[in-house]
């Protein structure tokens, strides 16, 4: 059984900052790619950024120079430091991770439950 947990999410003033954090547990053979998605109502899931399992980094334009991916492998933990948030970041923020577990082959994603992050005066 492999779980992830998101922490960290809020309702934080527009230019604050907020810091989520994702920590996946359970029987993990191997730990690839690791993402934090979002979701605003009424819209698609988007990716925010993605961080490999040798730390290369990818983030979205809306969000690229004010959030930043990173990652803890001892701990199977990745975080997403937002700065100068805006009311348009408001939304669910989902982590996700790509992981294989003992005695299969394949990689699977495996998602979090969600974090509410409200960015509100």
């Amino acid at each position: 059984q492999v779980q992830l947990v998101e922490s960290g999410g809020g309702l934080v003033q527009p230019g604050g900052s907020l810091r989520l954090s994702c920590a996946a547990s359970g029987s993990i053979f191997s730990l690839n790619a690791m993402s934090w998605y979002r979701q605003a109502p009424g819209k698609e899931r988007e990716l925010v950024a993605t961080i490999s399992s040798t730390g290369n980094t990818y983030s979205a334009d809306s969000v690229k120079g004010r959030f930043t991916i990173s990652r803890d492998p001892a701990k199977n933990t990745v975080y997403l430091q937002m700065n100068s948030l805006k009311p348009e970041d408001t939304a669910v923020y989902y982590c996700k991770a790509v992981l294989r577990v003992p005695g299969r082959t394949a990689y699977i994603d495996y998602w979090g439950q969600g974090t509410q992050v409200t960015v509100s005066s």
